[in-house]
């Protein structure tokens, strides 16, 4: 098995990372601290090159490719975000980049990706194997940037992590929680790393779409167990059919837990980031915030940050679904 990445490998992404990307501040809102009863910290990756996390992990895997690697080329498979951060990663380091796209992926983010040069090859996100669809590229010796399930990916979202602690220090804060949103897995793994490395008191908490909580369900279970289909949620970033299984290996030693909310409830959060905090949050950016309703995270006097991973979210799309919460 693949060793999973430490908090060297982390430390080596922040300096392969540096001078590139934002340092993302941590915000808070006396409105949303009286209604939970603590201290809520918000680390807003809206902010972020790109727009979400996702240029994090992938600007570091491109830099751990050899020149004659990087020089064959990438292939990603991505819902958006990661796809737009490999677009970004590729053209940075002037290589080719094909990227396999859900047909059905928010038109904003297909057309961020191809304005960065790469080429977007689309497929049905319910009827088509992801490998499949890339592996001719593959087979033509491109490299494969995967979205979460990768050691260099995971080191690279393990930033914010370092960023977080270091942020929170700084303010003489000691957090007892951190929550993250959870797709496959790789942002909550990295995160975890760099947290339980520099606090290891601090609680991890995983945040999941209501029918999209495998990690939740594997925590439960003690071994990977995959979504059941037939089920759609409006948060199109973070619906993976299972988790990884190096961010398992390690989500099921760090974390304290996993969330699964509703849609309306990350409709809800979505509205309150818009209204207290003046931010633009895509729904699957936005369910840790919409974890912090469920009563599951002890949150009176206590003080917890809360990462919002992306706004990549088109106007008429934001518009409906916080018309609707």
């Amino acid at each position: 098995m693949t060793v999973p990445p430490g908090i060297a490998d982390i430390r080596r992404a922040a300096a392969r990372l540096s001078g590139l990307i934002v340092e993302t501040p941590l915000i808070e809102s006396p409105e949303l601290n009286k209604r939970y009863g603590g201290r809520i910290l918000f680390k807003p990756e809206t902010l972020q090159r790109t727009g979400s996390f996702k240029f994090r992990g992938a600007y570091n895997k491109l830099s751990s490719l050899s020149e004659e690697e990087r020089g064959r080329g990438v292939v990603a498979f991505s819902s958006g975000n990661h796809a737009q951060g490999v677009a970004a990663s590729a053209a940075m380091f002037g290589v080719k980049a094909v990227i396999a796209m859900p047909a059905d992926a928010p038109a904003m983010k297909i057309g961020n990706v191809r304005k960065m040069g790469a080429e977007v090859v689309p497929f049905d996100r319910f009827r088509d194997d992801r490998m499949t669809v890339v592996r001719p590229w593959l087979e033509k010796g491109m490299a494969l940037v995967p979205p979460f399930d990768d050691p260099a990916i995971i080191a690279g979202q393990g930033t914010i992590g370092l960023e977080l602690m270091t942020q929170a220090k700084a303010l003489g804060l000691h957090l007892d929680a951190v929550v993250i949103p959870c797709g496959g897995g790789g942002l909550s793994s990295g995160i975890s790393v760099a947290v339980k490395d520099a606090s290891p008191d601090t609680a991890v908490w995983a945040a999941e779409p209501e029918y999209f909580d495998d990690t939740r369900r594997s925590l439960a279970k003690g071994e990977r167990v995959a979504n059941e289909p037939g089920h759609n949620s409006i948060c199109d970033a973070i619906l993976t059919a299972e988790p990884g299984v190096i961010t398992f290996e390690i989500n099921r030693k760090n974390l304290a837990g996993a969330v699964a909310v509703s849609d309306k409830a990350t409709a809800q959060a979505m509205r309150d980031a818009m209204a207290f905090l003046k931010l633009v949050v895509e729904p699957g950016g936005c369910v840790a915030l919409a974890a912090l309703g469920s009563g599951e995270i002890d949150l009176a006097g206590k003080c917890v940050a809360v990462v919002l991973s992306g706004g990549n979210v088109d106007f008429g799309t934001y518009a409906e679904i916080l018309a609707a919460a």
